[in-house]
């Protein structure tokens, strides 16, 4: 917990807690699909339904297809999912104590032959690939990608953020000034960390944060998988990396697991709706109302307690 704080205090200007005299550090849960993301609800038209026939219907679903291959694509080309997918695992670092650091340079993945039994040494092989996968996620998509495929990325992110009236860049520019990346907030302002804790598997949810522009404002490491535990476990795991006295956890999502998980422990929740006259979605969420419903929430925890 030291080096988080030390690590966020050396870019951030901190608010500091009167009662602790420690920074205050926002810790922010994102869910992704139908949150930070729009893909489920283009390919069965809802998107396009909460506009009364604004939206053209056939192309949401069109442009949901064309996510739904280029993801596939990503996983089976560079993320070795053809490979893994039937051994799932919440979080990448969540086989670190079966990687003995080798240098994966010249490692040759295809002569390897991980599979079954998931025992030790296919852990350990399962976790070179889960650090491979975290390598080219910091390295971005221009390093994975041909030129042909940015194209069709760069172009795909346009249209859909077009299409759904600015979606993806609004969330995009809210995380970033979650992190302080933006004027948008006070000079003075809290350390805070992004992480996402989706309901799908590891590897597509990774390849999602690349394609949705998301791998800025979220690393790699702080991407959770609900798959098999349930949101209710990642929150504990995210309490348990980053609790204190000075650490304040929002959650915000569209679903009810993470509603009702937000309950159990006590964490502020925002929730996102699609429809255009939603209180809360994108564009139109902003900080300050997250700050607000954290502060209501955490202040009245205190009179409590």
């Amino acid at each position: 917990m030291d080096e988080v704080v030390s690590a966020l205090a050396s870019s951030q200007t901190s608010v500091v807690d009167a009662a602790t005299d420690q920074p205050i550090i926002n810790v922010y849960v994102w869910d992704m699909d139908e949150t930070l993301i729009l893909l489920k609800s283009l390919l069965d038209g809802s998107f396009a339904g909460h506009f009364e026939g604004l939206k053209d219907h056939e192309k949401g679903t069109e442009i949901g297809k064309r996510w739904e291959n280029i993801i596939l694509e990503l996983c089976d080309g560079h993320f070795f999912y053809e490979e893994i997918e039937n051994y799932n695992e919440p979080y990448l670092n969540a086989l670190r104590e079966y990687d003995d650091g080798k240098d994966l340079t010249k490692y040759d993945f295809e002569a390897d032959c991980f599979s079954s039994p998931y025992d030790d040494v296919n852990k350990r092989k399962l976790a070179y690939r889960h650090r491979a996968i975290g390598d080219k996620y910091a390295k971005g998509l221009e390093k994975i990608l041909d030129h042909h495929m940015l194209k069709v990325w760069n172009d795909l992110y346009s249209s859909t953020d077009k299409y759904t009236d600015g979606w993806l860049s609004s969330a995009h520019k809210l995380l970033e000034e979650a992190l302080g990346k933006s004027t948008a907030e006070p000079a003075s302002k809290p350390l805070s960390i992004n992480l996402i804790v989706t309901s799908g598997s590891l590897v597509p949810s990774i390849a999602k944060c690349l394609l949705y522009r998301l791998d800025d404002v979220v690393s790699s490491d702080n991407v959770y998988s609900s798959w098999e535990v349930g949101k209710l476990q990642c929150f504990k795991w995210i309490k348990e990396r980053y609790g204190g006295p000075n650490v304040r956890f929002c959650a915000v999502g569209d679903g009810h697991e993470e509603r009702s998980a937000a309950s159990i422990m006590k964490w502020p929740f925002v929730k996102i709706e699609i429809g255009p006259d939603a209180p809360h979605r994108f564009p139109g969420l902003s900080l300050s109302t997250i700050h607000g419903i954290m502060d209501v929430v955490y202040q009245s925890s205190s009179k409590d307690g």
